[in-house]
């Protein structure tokens, strides 16, 4: 920013004086002159790269994060650059991918349906055997999985 009024400025004072006045030293300022007009190529691939991107992106209609978005690239367009230069310039850009919530189930009762009859009557208590079979869906669980014993 103090460079840049310099340079709007340097048309009506010399800019050994503007330099001195703000001071920053001259050689800052033609510095930032330099690389304004030439800017670095790294810089320059940001930009180019950060526009494909910006294209990937809209293709995937918003939905690839960075980790698709470098795969396009890599696999798609044979554009080989790392994953964490494609996340700095996605968050540079801006560019968000949607990602997946995990899903909470509540079950909430239908107020218009009708309700089942009560056929214990709250009576769990029972006199003989096969009387009364009572059960709870909740204990009807899928069993867990056997792990595997093999490692790598």
């Amino acid at each position: 920013m103090t460079f840049g009024f310099i340079e709007a400025e340097k048309a009506s004072y010399p800019v050994k004086v503007l330099c001195r006045t703000l001071g920053v030293s001259t050689s800052g300022f033609y510095d930032w002159r330099g690389r304004l007009e030439h800017p670095a190529p790294r810089t320059t691939s940001n930009e180019l790269l950060t526009e494909r991107i910006a294209d990937i992106h809209v293709q995937s209609r918003g939905t690839y994060g960075s980790p698709r978005v470098h795969k396009e690239l890599a696999l798609g367009e044979g554009i080989h650059v790392g994953r964490k230069r494609v996340e700095r310039l996605m968050r540079r850009a801006g560019i968000v991918g949607v990602c997946k919530r995990k899903k909470h189930w509540t079950t909430h009762r239908d107020p218009s349906a009708t309700l089942s009859d009560d056929l214990v009557h709250r009576e769990f208590s029972v006199t003989a055997p096969d009387v009364l079979w009572v059960g709870d869906a909740t204990e009807h669980t899928r069993p867990p999985r056997a792990r595997s014993t093999w490692r790598r």
